[in-house]
């Protein structure tokens, strides 16, 4: 982490929404982060198996959810500038056999540390207007 990749602390105001991105997960999505995350638990692509353990049918994966959302704060904030990511999964992101899962991010200042010269961004995670992702906190390291 070098300062110069950093965001501005001194620009920086409690509220202050610092990104915002529309997200579309489809089956396709979930296949390949499947191939890449090595989690192949059927719930993700099977929906008959998510039905019976009692989903709504397939779902998006949770890390998938939550790596995103981060993604989004790390745009803004630059690489290697979050220090902290903590969230709970409070629902699943149901996804259809065809078309897509549209889930809104949006990621403000919730905090600032003068002292340590770090900014607490809150993440909101919508889907059809209901949050996925539950107390979803990065930290940031400003300059």
């Amino acid at each position: 982490m070098s300062a110069e990749n950093r965001p501005s602390f001194a620009g920086l105001e409690v509220g202050q929404v610092v990104a915002e991105r529309e997200v579309a997960f489809s089956r396709d999505s979930l296949v390949r982060y499947a191939g890449a995350s090595g989690d192949f638990n059927p719930i993700h692509y099977n929906d008959a198996f998510a039905e019976s353990v009692g989903l709504p049918g397939v779902i998006a994966h949770g890390m998938l959810t939550m790596g995103t959302a981060a993604s989004v704060v790390e745009e803004w904030a630059g690489p290697g500038n979050i220090v902290d990511l903590q969230t709970r999964f409070a629902r699943p992101i149901p996804v259809p056999a065809m078309g897509e899962a549209e889930v809104a991010i949006t990621a403000k200042v919730g905090a600032l540390d003068a002292e340590a010269t770090t900014a607490r961004i809150d993440i909101l995670v919508e889907f059809e207007g209901q949050k996925i992702l539950a107390k979803a906190q990065a930290v940031v390291a400003c300059a």
